[in-house]
């Protein structure tokens, strides 16, 4: 598979192939379609799911401590965390490695996590 491009990257290569053709009209146009594009993603909001996510990761955040600990063992400390199904808990947990905030140490089968 190729290098997938964001559509800002594809406008901005249009534009230059336009601007050395001399199609400074139409390179203007390229310009309004980018600004669009900027003006759109300024205006998202984060979605309902992704909101009450934030909340979830605050909890795990809380249960997680220095020592290494399996998902099952995190959910069993909280009882918001228990109600949710183990594969929420992993999703979150591998958001907040992502982000830096906790760290995912894998021993053999076992995954465990820590705070970073």
């Amino acid at each position: 598979m190729a290098n997938k491009k964001t559509q800002k990257e594809f406008y901005a290569e249009i534009r230059e192939i336009l601007v050395a053709q001399g199609r400074e009209d139409l390179a203007e146009f390229v310009d309004g379609r980018v600004a669009l594009l900027n003006k759109k993603s300024e205006n998202k909001k984060p979605t309902k799911t992704q909101e009450e996510n934030e909340g979830l990761k605050a909890e795990v955040l809380a249960v997680v401590t220095e020592e290494n600990a399996k998902v099952s063992e995190i959910m069993a400390k909280s009882d918001v965390l228990k109600s949710l199904s183990n594969q929420k808990v992993s999703a979150l947990l591998r958001m907040l490695a992502d982000d830096g905030k906790v760290r995912k140490v894998t021993e053999g089968k076992n995954t465990f996590y820590v705070l970073a």
